[in-house]
Order: C-alpha cells, then sequence, then structure tokens
C-alpha cells in the first residue's frame, strides 16, 4: 500500500513537470507569434513598434519593387518614349522651319553677349542670335537627315530584293557590301560630298550612299529567310514571277525592318553631316547647320565664349538622342531585331 502511494507521487510529479514544461514551450510560442504578428501589422510598443514598422516599410518596397518589375510593359513604355520623342523631333523642325528671316539677321549692338532671358543660346560676333540659328541648323540637319535615310533605305531596299533573286546577285551584292563595310564612313562621305560638290543635295547624296550597306545586309538575310518558307515555294510552283513573290509575298513582311532601319540611319545621317560641313566640305556658310556653327565657334572659345558651340552642340545631341529612341521604341513595338527579348 506503501509503495502505491509512493508510485501515484512520483507520477503526480512527473505529470505537474511535464505540465510546466508544456506550459513553458505554450508561452514561447505565444511570444513569437505574438512578435511577428506586431513585425507585419507594425503595431506594439517601444523599440519593437519601430522594429516591426521598419521591417513592414521594407516587405512594402520589396514587394512593390518585384510587383514593378514583373508587371513592367516594354511596349507601353516604347509607346510614351516614342511619342515623346516624335513631339520633340516635330516642334524643333517646324519651329526652325517657320522662323521668319529677319531672326538671324546680324546686329553689332548686341555682339557676344552671354545666354540671358532675351538670347537663351546668347550671341556670336555679329551680334547673330544663337538660338535662333540653332533652331534653323537643327531643321537643315532634319532635312539632310531625312533625305540621305529614305535614299539609303531605297538602295538597301532594292539591293536585297536583287540579292534573293539568284546565287550570282547575291555573291556579287554581299562582296559590294563588304567592300563598302570595308571602308570608313568619314573617307567615302568625303570624296563622294567632293564629288557631288557639296551643298544640300550633294550632302545627302553622299551620305544616303554610305549608309545604306547594313540595312542592305539585314533585308538581303530576311529575303533568304522568306524563299525557304512554304507558302513562297507553293507560289513558285503555282507559277507566279519571282517579281510577283517579292513585292506580294516578301515586302510586307520586309516593311517593319526597312522603317526601322530608315529611322536608325537618321541619327548617323545628321551627325556625319555636321561632321563634313564642319570639316568645310559640307554646306555652304550662307546656309545655317549646326556644323558650319560649330566650325566658326572654334575660333572664339579661347577667349571664352563657350556658349557658341556648348548650346548648339547639346541641342545637336538632343535631336539625334530623339532619334535613337523612336528607333528603339519602333523595334519594341514591330518585334525586330534584339527587342523580341524583353528586358
Amino acid at each position: 500500500m506503501k509503495q502505491t502511494v509512493e508510485r501515484s507521487s512520483e507520477q503526480t510529479a512527473e505529470t505537474a513537470e511535464a505540465q510546466k514544461v508544456k506550459t513553458a514551450n505554450q508561452e514561447v510560442r505565444y511570444n513569437i507569434n505574438r512578435e511577428s504578428l506586431q513585425a507585419e501589422t507594425g503595431t506594439g510598443t517601444g523599440t519593437g513598434a519601430g522594429t516591426g514598422a521598419g521591417t513592414t516599410r521594407q516587405k512594402r518596397r520589396r514587394y512593390m519593387g518585384v510587383s514593378n518589375q514583373r508587371f513592367r510593359n516594354p511596349r507601353q513604355r516604347a509607346v510614351i518614349w516614342g511619342s515623346l520623342a516624335v513631339i520633340w523631333i516635330a516642334v524643333v523642325w517646324l519651329t526652325g522651319r517657320l522662323l521668319p528671316a529677319g531672326s538671324t539677321l546680324t546686329s553689332l549692338m548686341d555682339r557676344n553677349l552671354a545666354p540671358t532671358w532675351a538670347h537663351p543660346f546668347g550671341t556670336d560676333w555679329l551680334g547673330r542670335d544663337m538660338f535662333m540659328r540653332a533652331l534653323k541648323g537643327l531643321a537643315t540637319s532634319i532635312q539632310v537627315g531625312l533625305l540621305a535615310a529614305c535614299g539609303g533605305g531605297l538602295i538597301a531596299l532594292l539591293l536585297g530584293l536583287a540579292a534573293a533573286s539568284s546565287k550570282a546577285a547575291d555573291r556579287v551584292i554581299s562582296w559590294i557590301i563588304d567592300l563598302f563595310l570595308s571602308v570608313p564612313h568619314l573617307v567615302s562621305l568625303v570624296m563622294l560630298a567632293f564629288v557631288f560638290g557639296g551643298g544640300l543635295a550633294g550632302v545627302a547624296a553622299a551620305i544616303a550612299l554610305t549608309h545604306w550597306p547594313n540595312l542592305a545586309r539585314i533585308v538581303r538575310a530576311e529575303m533568304i529567310q522568306l524563299k525557304s518558307a512554304e507558302y513562297i515555294q507553293i507560289s513558285h510552283k503555282l507559277g507566279q514571277s519571282r517579281l510577283q513573290i517579292a513585292v506580294q509575298h516578301m515586302l510586307p513582311h520586309l516593311v517593319p525592318q526597312l522603317f526601322v532601319g530608315v529611322l536608325l540611319i537618321f541619327p548617323h545621317a545628321i551627325l556625319h553631316e555636321a561632321a563634313i560641313t564642319f570639316l568645310g566640305l559640307g554646306l555652304s556658310p550662307q546656309q545655317p547647320a549646326i556644323g558650319i556653327i560649330l566650325s566658326e565657334s572654334m575660333r572664339y572659345l579661347s577667349a571664352g565664349m563657350w556658349w557658341l558651340a556648348f548650346f548648339p552642340g547639346l541641342a545637336l545631341l538632343l535631336v539625334v538622342r530623339a532619334f535613337d529612341v523612336l528607333g528603339n521604341s519602333l523595334k519594341t513595338l514591330t518585334g525586330t531585331g534584339s527587342s523580341r527579348e524583353v528586358r
């Protein structure tokens, strides 16, 4: 009997000890859950509340960053940036074309003025407003770029179509493309501009004849790929001529690549026009052009007239960048080139 009582007392002590351990474990779990809840909701007092709020803000920022990265739309961004680039180019071109002829007349009373509200880009050594001259020069550069890009795109299209017509023509045109690509742009530009006698038409022709090889190579590659398509083979068997197949079936597939390529020629054309005009082989000094403005301003930089080259050069850079953004936006929207990969 005494042994039974001792055993029951031992079991009661063990049960009480186990109950204490269980209660302690529940308290620890409760404290952990309470701290986690305070950290997530940002409630609590003292340092714990501050730490919980900070942790919550970090989690929200991290979640927002992941959400923005996951749900951002490259096509929407391309539409926005492309529209802004078109607006900027149109404003610059229209403003430069619509300026009155008397806006760039000399005024010896206003010579060598630094930038002010009346003259945002300052004045030159003859008192001419550099803001008006820069706008007119940019309008001329855009016009030269348009002529050169369209001419280069037309040459690339014709040679690309001819290269896909036969193997012999493909070998000849590939050799011509490699030949033009092996010659530096500036050297060929200077030679062709000298041959054509300079001027707006001569500079545009020189740029068009030197900026087609890369686009022609793209058109040739697309044509060769399209020739192996099933519907092209079926068209051959149905008796359609090569010209009909090229115009009716292949040309619609080339329009996006061709349009984007022509737009991407624009910045190169504008920069090269300014380069050869800067060297004195492009437009005449009577025509307002950025290259002429930069060339003339080099003589006065040592005298501290920095605004003569800084602002026109910056305006040229912004226009070139706008064409580049527009071309890349169209690449994203049309799915050509490397824009097929979502960045």
